[in-house]
C-alpha cells in the first residue's frame, strides 16, 4: 500500500506500507479519494510545529470510501465519508463540558499521530461522517477546512450589510471570504500578496487591499486568518467601536493597546478547529448550495505520486488549496 512518509522535516518520500491488520472495535478502512494539503501540513513539513512527531505519515483533510468495516462500526462498506482528524478522549473536564475541540488529550492526524496520505488507512468510525449524496468530491474535500470557518463565524453575527474585514487570503481566509460574501456582508479582503487578492475578487463584489492601504476605516467584524504578529495587531486597530475580532490564525505573540480594547468595548474571540459533528454538518449544508461559490479555493489537483511537485506548490504560497489525488485513474 503506497503512502507518503515524512522521515524528518523536509524529507518526504513515497513508501510502501504493510497492509493493515484486522480491524478493531469500531474501526473502518477507507480507500482515499482526495487529500488536501493544509497549512499545518506545510509547517510540519518545514519543521515549524514544536509538538509534531517524526517520522510520521502526513495528511488530515481526507475524503474516501469505506472498503472494510468492523462489526461495531457506525457506517457500512461503500459509504463515502469525510474524516474528522482530531481525537478526543470524551472523559476530561473539557470534553465533559462539550468542548471536545480543546480536549486535554487531543491528538491530530499528520501532526502527532500518523495521518492519511496513503491509498488506504484505518480509523475509528466515530471520526468519520457520510458525505451527502450528490456532493462532488471537489467540494467534499473542503468540508473539514471549511468547518474551521463555520465554527469561527458562530462567534459573531454576520448578516446583510455587516462590514467584515478578512486579513489573510490563504485557504481559511478565502473560505471566510466565501462565507461572509454568501451571508451578504460588505467584505474587504486584506493580504500582502496581490495574486491572492486578485483571486479573492472572484468571489463577488468585494474590496481588496494591502495592509497599508487600510487608512481611517474600521469594520464591525474582523477575521484574522494570517496568523502573524502584524496582522493580529492590525485586526485590533481596524475593529469598529463595539466590534469583534475573531482570531483564526495562530501566532506566538502580538502587542496591542489594551486601552483601545477597553475604551471601544472590543470583543476578542479565540477559535480552534470545530465542534464535531455540528460544524461538519453545517459545512456540508453550505457546500451543497450551488450558489455558494467555492470554485476559486482549489488551485490544483495533483496525483499523489507527484507529491514533490504538490508540496513545492503548497510551500511556495503562490496558490490556493493544493489537492492530492489518490484515485486509481488520476488526472490533473
Amino acid at each position: 500500500m503506497l503512502g507518503l512518509y515524512l522521515n524528518k522535516p523536509g524529507d518526504l518520500e513515497l513508501k510502501e506500507f504493510p497492509s493493515s491488520s484486522p480491524l478493531k472495535e469500531d474501526e473502518v478502512k477507507i480507500k482515499l479519494t482526495y487529500g488536501g494539503i493544509c497549512g499545518s501540513d506545510i509547517r510540519v513539513f518545514q519543521g515549524k510545529v514544536n509538538y509534531a512527531s517524526y517520522p510520521i505519515r502526513p495528511g488530515h483533510e481526507l475524503i474516501g470510501t469505506i472498503i472494510e468495516a468492523s462489526k461495531d462500526a457506525k457506517y457500512k462498506v461503500g459509504s463515502k465519508v469525510v474524516v474528522q482528524p482530531n481525537s478526543f478522549c470524551g472523559e476530561c473536564d473539557l470534553c465533559l463540558k462539550g468542548k471536545i475541540n480543546i480536549c486535554r488529550h487531543r491528538q491530530s492526524l499528520g501532526i502527532n499521530t500518523d495521518g492519511g496520505f496513503s491509498k488506504e488507512f484505518v480509523i475509528s468510525s466515530k471520526y468519520v461522517l457520510p458525505i451527502p449524496d450528490g456532493m462532488p468530491d471537489e467540494r467534499a474535500v473542503l468540508i473539514e477546512p471549511f468547518a474551521v470557518i463555520v465554527h469561527a463565524f458562530k462567534k459573531v453575527t454576520i448578516t446583510k450589510g455587516t462590514s467584515v474585514a478578512i486579513i489573510g487570503c490563504g485557504t481559511e481566509g478565502m473560505l471566510a471570504v466565501a462565507l461572509a460574501t454568501y451571508l451578504g456582508a460588505d467584505v474587504t479582503a486584506i493580504d500582502i500578496n496581490q495574486e491572492k487578492l486578485d483571486k479573492a475578487k472572484s468571489f463577488g463584489d468585494i474590496k481588496t487591499a494591502h495592509p497599508q492601504e487600510i487608512q481611517n476605516e474600521t469594520f464591525d467584524v474582523v477575521i484574522e486568518a494570517a496568523g502573524v504578529k502584524q496582522s493580529i495587531e492590525q485586526a485590533i486597530d481596524i475593529a469598529s467601536p463595539g466590534g469583534s475580532v475573531v482570531l483564526v490564525g495562530i501566532a506566538p505573540e502580538a502587542n496591542f493597546p489594551v486601552v483601545r480594547v477597553v475604551r471601544n468595548e472590543l470583543t476578542l474571540y479565540g477559535t480552534i478547529i470545530y465542534d464535531f459533528s455540528s460544524d461538519f454538518l453545517q459545512s456540508m449544508e453550505y457546500l451543497m448550495q450551488d450558489e455558494f461559490n467555492v470554485e476559486p479555493i482549489i488551485s490544483m489537483i495533483i496525483p499523489f505520486t507527484e507529491y514533490k511537485r504538490a508540496f513545492e506548490a503548497a510551500v511556495s504560497g503562490k496558490y490556493g488549496k493544493i489537492i492530492l489525488n489518490f484515485k486509481e485513474e488520476q488526472s490533473q
